[in-house]
Formats: structure tokens, C-alpha cells, sequence
């Protein structure tokens, strides 16, 4: 079986991260900082906010690709796969913004726990039945 629905949001995926490192990029290039953030605050946010897209969109892609594998059906498979995305997009902008927008941070937490949750539920689901 090959994966088919996983790629699409494993590349949007992947050029949502390539924006997120371009922001840390040019905030560096403004700041005149090469290694850590300098105490420069926008920097240090744009460091974070790339740090979290960082630590969960694997987790979710793995999950995802699993869940698919494990032949969940494809309505599922895109319906987990937005949820990552959303929660992604949603929490990136809410951290993004200066003051924070605490509202999306909160739904893109809540959008990506719950897509990684309900994935690793069906991965235990299926692997112990």
C-alpha cells in the first residue's frame, strides 16, 4: 500500500516550515544575530514559533502516514491531516503576533493534540487488534 493523502500535507507542511525558517532567517539578518536571539524579542518569537512547528508537525505526520498505512479511511486521513495543518497554521499566527493572539494559540494547541491524540488512539487501536 502507498501513501497518498500524507504527502499532500507533509508538503504543505514542509513549505509552512520553510516559511517559519525564513522569518528566523531575516529577523537574524535584522538583528545582526548569527547564534541564539541576542535578547532581541522578535527574534526570540520567531525562534519559538518555529521551534514549536518544529517539535509537533513531525509527531503528526508520522501519525498520519501510520493511520493511512493502516488503511483508516481517506475521508480520515484528510480530515486528520487538516486538523494538523489548521492547528499548525492557527497556533503559528496566534504565537506569531506581537501582543500574542491567545485565542488561536489555544486552537491550534487544541487542533494539533487532539489530531496527534485521535492518530495515536488508532495506531494502538489497530496494533493490538
Amino acid at each position: 500500500m502507498s501513501l497518498t493523502v500524507t504527502p499532500l500535507y507533509a508538503g504543505l507542511l514542509g513549505l509552512l516550515f520553510v516559511i517559519l525558517s525564513i522569518r528566523v532567517i531575516t529577523s537574524r539578518f535584522t538583528a545582526r544575530v548569527t547564534l541564539g536571539d541576542g535578547g532581541d524579542k522578535t527574534l526570540a518569537k520567531r525562534i519559538r514559533v518555529h521551534g514549536n512547528f518544529a517539535e509537533y508537525a513531525p509527531m503528526g505526520l508520522i501519525l498520519l502516514a501510520l493511520a493511512e498505512l493502516q488503511g483508516a479511511p481517506l475521508w480520515v486521513v484528510h480530515l486528520l491531516g487538516l486538523m494538523l495543518l489548521a492547528g499548525r497554521v492557527i497556533h503559528a499566527i496566534g504565537l506569531g503576533r506581537a501582543p500574542q493572539i491567545m485565542l488561536l494559540r489555544r486552537a491550534g494547541m487544541i487542533l494539533t493534540f487532539a489530531m496527534i491524540a485521535i492518530a495515536a488512539l488508532a495506531c494502538l487501536g489497530h496494533a493490538l487488534t
